[in-house]
């Protein structure tokens, strides 16, 4: 039940991914032709003559609709809008991004907002959610399952009445994985959200997001209460969580799955920090990068079997843990380590493969990520999937969000299970 640490309760793969498929028909999947590519496409580009630094964080600085369809050649009536709005980077600076607003064809007196957060993982802009949902096409046959997937999602939040904004939280330097960047991101969409809808700022916002979109979900949560207090979010729903980069790290290190993911996330981080990975990098090192910074790092899963830090780095910089720049840029990603912490209730999750975590991510980082929230006085569910790959948490942890958080906007009893935490 809700409140309990999930370790021998995991409902079979099928049936969670069943649950997302029946979805389908409540889904937007959208149809656009010739649309450029963020990276070619004037709107993602700031031009007005007012410096961002005197703009206010979720300010609108362009709009413009786009056409969702359930399928080639038919139409939908949800509305959707897209918006460039003024954010924050990683290093604090201004910057502009772009959110896709969806919203549902009969609202609820009382609006809702579901900041939904992708697990894009992009490192080029093709990968962009305001990108996908538009129609664009990622010539990449694993990223764009994933995305129609979390199509069905955003279509299952329309059908409940809420309003869902989906942000380019990476920023349109695809800063993959830059904690406070994601975070910032996310908050200022909420805000140009509500001020494009002329809603109160005292609208109830849900956030959700898994793997990639967790690391926007969880710093959103911790950096709200000082970046964005007005903003009234009553609960986050974040799975397959990366606490602690340096084990991440080190537990992907020379695996034939998730291995790419580390010189993908290397080359994210180093974008947001304005530093020039090429310098530290072999010859093998600097291929993969090249390869990688072109695509959505889904299809690099599996294409570096055995790949370590030490194949990729070079001599000197091989210990990331205790070499600069390397190491304050990665423990700058550390969850929990903000001056504020989260509010609002949280659902967190975590897959469970080997003993050690989901392939990716580390069990143990995240629940104790779990019992620090708590010990802070932060209602938290902690759910650990026995058994689940990366990608098969997603599919158990996906069909708890939305329950989750239609319970908490439905201003319900949270029954969190941090006492059964520390035992």
């Amino acid at each position: 039940m809700l409140g309990q640490t999930v370790k021998h309760r995991v409902r079979p793969v099928a049936v969670a991914v069943a649950a997302l498929v029946s979805l389908a028909i409540l889904t937007p999947a959208a149809v656009a032709s010739g649309r450029a590519v963020p990276s070619q496409d004037s709107f993602y580009r700031y031009t007005g003559a007012r410096p961002l630094s005197r703009i206010a964080p979720g300010t609108v600085l362009k709009e413009r609709s786009i056409h969702l369809a359930l399928g080639p050649g038919s139409s939908t009536p949800v509305r959707a809008e897209q918006l460039l709005y003024r954010t924050s980077d990683q290093r604090g600076l201004p910057s502009a991004t772009v959110t896709t607003v969806l919203q549902p064809t009969s609202p609820p007196l009382v609006p809702r907002i579901v900041d939904y957060l992708s697990f894009y993982d992009g490192l080029a802009s093709k990968c962009d959610p305001s990108y996908t949902l538009a129609g664009g096409d990622t010539k990449d046959s694993t990223y764009q399952q994933e995305a129609q997937e979390e199509e069905l999602l955003a279509g299952w939040y329309l059908s409940q009445g809420d309003i869902v904004t989906v942000p380019d939280f990476e920023g349109t330097g695809l800063h993959w994985m830059a904690g406070r960047e994601s975070g910032y991101g996310a908050l200022d969409a909420i805000r140009a959200t509500e001020s494009f809808l002329q809603i109160s700022p005292a609208t109830e916002v849900g956030l959700s997001g898994y793997s990639g979109g967790s690391v926007a979900a969880d710093w959103a949560s911790e950096l709200a209460p000082a970046y964005a207090p007005k903003v009234n979010i009553v609960g986050v729903a974040e799975g397959g969580i990366p606490a602690n980069y340096f084990d991440h790290f080190a537990y992907m290190n020379g695996t034939v799955e998730y291995s790419a993911a580390i010189p993908g996330e290397l080359l994210g981080l180093s974008r947001a920090y304005g530093l020039d990975l090429t310098k530290y990098l072999t010859a093998y090192g600097r291929t993969v990068v090249q390869r990688e910074s072109t695509g959505c790092i889904a299809s690099a899963f599996g294409t570096t079997p055995g790949l370590t830090v030490g194949s990729i780095m070079l001599p000197g910089f091989r210990d990331l843990a205790h070499v600069a720049p390397f190491t304050e840029m990665l423990r700058d990603q550390t969850m929990g380590t903000a001056a504020t912490r989260p509010r609002e209730p949280l659902l967190m999750a975590v897959g469970n493969a080997d003993g050690k975590g989901d392939g990716a991510m580390v069990a143990a980082d995240v629940k104790a990520l779990a019992r620090r929230y708590c010990r802070e006085g932060v209602p938290v569910e902690y759910q650990e999937f026995q058994g689940a790959s990366h990608i098969e948490a997603a599919a158990y942890f996906e069909p708890e969000t939305g329950p989750f958080l239609q319970d908490r906007f439905a201003g319900l009893p949270f029954p969190d299970n941090c006492s059964s935490l520390e035992t």
